[in-house]
């Protein structure tokens, strides 16, 4: 069953824009991509909210409607409004069913309750949970399984080890040096070491600058421009 978007042209642009936008329970967004020219439009606050609802919205190929016309579009970037946690913007990514994409997808994690090493106190430690992959359109998966319920105490599975559903490349692994890119995904461990980790983990110290103005940091987001740091 398809996922539908309808969407709206916007013909304003600007900060002004965008917050009347949302005043009148709409989400300024953005489409891009297929070598054509960037479009600005506004979707439908409680749409696309009930959309977003289902997990598998963020990874499947959704049929975005502009204007009666219909055409393939993927979730690229979605900013979020800090305290509220309401949507203030989105990208979206046109694609050609033919062509090859590149896209993040989630790894779920199964079997926890069944692994006898975490039953008697051992912790499980997952230091991704997500991956880039490639594929064809048309073989996108909503995410990669990963079962940890035989892994022992001491044990981990790396990229290598993931079971990838076919027509599906993790992009970590096409540099040509696998070994060097071939991370760990999961571990079960002890929990002193797994408290050493912690420990060791570097502190992020927040950008005071970043957390005045919260609205204005929402409106910030929108620029109408495509983003990259996907």
């Amino acid at each position: 069953m398809s996922m539908i978007i309808n969407a709206q042209v916007r013909n304003e642009q600007g900060k002004g824009a965008s917050r009347r936008a949302r005043h009148a329970k709409k989400i300024p967004a953005i489409v891009y991509g297929s070598n054509k020219a960037p479009s600005t439009i506004t979707l439908n606050v409680h749409e696309i909210t009930h959309l977003l609802e289902n997990e598998a919205a963020f990874t499947s190929v959704l049929d975005l409607v502009i204007d009666k016309k219909t055409e393939p579009v993927i979730i690229k970037d979605l900013q979020r409004h800090r305290t509220k946690n309401t949507i203030t913007h989105i990208d979206l990514l046109r694609i050609n069913r033919k062509k090859t994409i590149v896209t993040n997808i989630p790894l779920h994690f199964i079997g926890e309750d069944d692994n006898e090493a975490i039953r008697l106190g051992a912790v499980l430690n997952k230091f991704i949970t997500g991956v880039e992959i490639s594929c064809l359109p048309a073989d996108l998966p909503n995410g990669i399984d990963v079962d940890i319920s035989n892994l022992s105490l001491g044990e981990h599975i790396s990229l290598t080890g993931l079971r990838v559903p076919k027509g599906v490349s993790l992009t970590a692994l096409t540099h040509g040096d696998i070994e060097a890119h071939d991370q760990s995904v999961v571990a079960v461990q002890e929990a002193r070491k797994m408290a050493e980790i912690e420990d060791e983990t570097p502190i992020e110290v927040e950008d005071l600058a970043d957390s005045e103005g919260v609205e204005g940091d929402a409106e910030k987001a929108d620029d109408d421009k495509p983003r990259t740091n996907t």
